[in-house]
C-alpha cells in the first residue's frame, strides 16, 4: 500500500479546514496510508525586508526537509511547477508505485514560498494553477486531488 504524506508549514486554525482534511483523510485510508505533518511556521515581523523573508523561507525549508521520509518520491507544490490534469496526477501516483517507491511526500511551503533547497530535493514540481490560493485551501485542494487520483486509478465513479 502506498504511503502519502503531506508536509506543510503551519497549523490549520479554522475548524472548517481541519474538518475538510479529516474527511479526505478518512476517505484516503481506503487507498493508502495517509498523514499530514506540519512544520512550525517561522515568526516574522509584519513588515519584513527581503533578508527576513529569505531567512524565513530557509528556516521553514530546513524544518520541512527533516520531515521528508528517506526514499520518498517528493512533489513540491510551487507556482513555477508543472500543471497536471487529475488523470495525469493519477498516472504519477501509479507510476511511482510501479517504480518501487512506497512513499510520496507532497510539500506545501509557507506563505512566502518554498526554499530552493527543498525544491532541489523534489522529483516533481507541481503547480495547481497560475492563481494564488491561501495555504489552508491549497492543502484541502491537494487532498481532494490525491483522493480523486486514487478514485481514477481504482475505476471509481467519483471522477467524471
Amino acid at each position: 500500500m502506498l504511503t502519502i504524506k503531506i508536509i506543510c508549514v503551519g497549523k490549520l486554525k479554522e475548524k472548517y479546514w481541519r474538518e475538510a482534511i479529516e474527511e479526505y483523510s478518512k476517505r484516503l485510508h481506503a487507498f493508502c496510508s495517509f498523514s499530514v505533518a506540519e512544520a512550525a511556521e517561522e515568526k516574522i515581523s509584519d513588515k519584513p525586508n527581503s533578508s527576513d523573508i529569505d531567512r524565513t523561507i530557509d528556516r521553514e525549508g530546513a524544518r520541512i526537509a527533516e520531515l521528508i521520509p528517506k526514499g520518498a518520491y517528493v512533489v513540491s507544490m510551487c507556482i513555477e511547477g508543472r500543471k497536471l490534469s487529475s488523470t495525469d496526477l493519477a498516472q504519477v501516483l501509479e507510476n511511482t508505485a510501479l517504480d518501487g517507491k512506497s512513499t510520496v511526500a507532497f510539500i506545501i511551503g509557507g506563505s512566502f514560498g518554498l526554499s530552493e533547497t527543498v525544491k532541489k530535493m523534489s522529483d516533481l514540481r507541481l503547480s495547481m494553477s497560475d492563481m494564488t490560493f491561501p495555504h489552508q485551501l491549497a492543502r484541502v485542494m491537494l487532498c481532494e486531488q490525491i483522493y480523486r487520483a486514487f478514485q481514477i486509478n481504482s475505476g471509481g465513479k467519483y471522477h467524471k
